[in-house]
């Protein structure tokens, strides 16, 4: 039941989340997102971005994309105060990992992950900066909430700045930085760009958009081993839609490879991975892949699936 709704900025609402009941909500960790059903077919995920410890209340924060899914709009219509709504258990592809110091790099609504993230950093002891950059300072969501840390955040309106700074953050970083980024693909590629040298599993990141690929598409099959059937993947289906169209159940969500739903282990084959999930050291691991999105590797003729 949402029990609170807030303007954060322009074009930015938090939605405040309680069981009906008042009992407890599911255990969740940094960098979480859940699955948030708003109409009959239309679910959308959120990044939780409340106290994580706090068992009765979750935090959702969310942006107003005029010309996006519908999602968004819908959320900002008809959702008020006191009404019901239907939400997943939390998922999590971002978690924060132990380290000594962290930087996180947040871009527009991309700070809701981050949040919880900068809390539990400052619980623990560890070092840590924010670099938060939004079109103007009036977008900026929670900055009220930010401005306890002092200078350990730099808030950057492009308007008034222009863009962030990725330099002075992540060059000469000590070893032991995690870095964790949040927001639109210019910025994540930017961020990749100039961590580019570092050890693999240095930088984290989460993508509230697919990634673009230029891959082509060819046939292949795949076996679903658990239901014991075998089907052909054409170029214009995805694996999901033909394990649908033969009957065997899958978890599904977003169907664009950026939620993690649909997440199935890889027993046999190589995959060509599509989706905005997994890291690169987790695509290269080909022990699972997202089956809405990723395809066989070309000459690669068939993927076994434990499903």
């Amino acid at each position: 039941m949402i029990t609170e709704r807030r303007d954060e900025s322009d074009g930015v609402l938090s939605l405040v989340l309680e069981r009906p009941d008042g009992g407890a909500l599911p255990a969740w960790e940094p960098g979480a997102h859940v699955d948030v059903v708003l109409d009959e077919g239309l679910v959308r995920q959120y990044s939780l971005c409340s106290d994580p410890d706090d068992d009765r209340r979750w935090r959702l924060g969310i942006l107003r994309v005029p010309d996006g899914r519908g999602g968004s709009e819908w959320v900002f219509d008809k959702l008020h105060g006191s009404d019901i709504v239907e939400v997943g258990e939390p998922r999590n592809h971002f978690g924060l990992q132990p380290a000594a110091r962290y930087v996180f790099v947040a871009g527009g609504i991309g700070i809701t992950p981050i949040l919880p993230m900068i809390a539990h950093a400052s619980r623990s002891g560890a070092q840590w900066t924010l670099l938060y950059g939004g079109r103007s300072r009036s977008s900026m969501a929670f900055l009220d909430e930010l401005a306890r840390y002092g200078d350990r955040v730099t808030v950057v309106p492009q308007d008034e700045a222009g863009l962030l700074d990725l330099a002075s953050v992540l060059d000469d970083l000590e070893p032991d930085t995690g870095v964790y980024a949040c927001g639109p693909e210019p910025l994540l590629d930017a961020v990749a760009d100039r961590m580019g040298d570092r050890p693999a599993g240095s930088l984290h990141v989460e993508r509230f958009t697919p990634r673009e690929t230029t891959s082509d598409s060819a046939s292949f099959s795949v076996m679903f081993r658990a239901s014991g059937v075998t089907a052909t993947v054409p170029p214009d289906r995805s694996i999901l839609d033909v394990a649908e169209e033969a009957g065997v159940v899958a978890d599904w969500s977003c169907r664009e490879g950026t939620c993690g739903s649909c997440e199935t282990p890889l027993v046999g084959g190589r995959a060509e991975h599509r989706d905005s999930v997994l890291s690169g050291e987790e695509q290269a691991a080909q022990d699972c892949l997202m089956i809405c999105v990723s395809r066989a590797e070309r000459g690669c003729p068939l993927l076994e699936l434990d499903l």
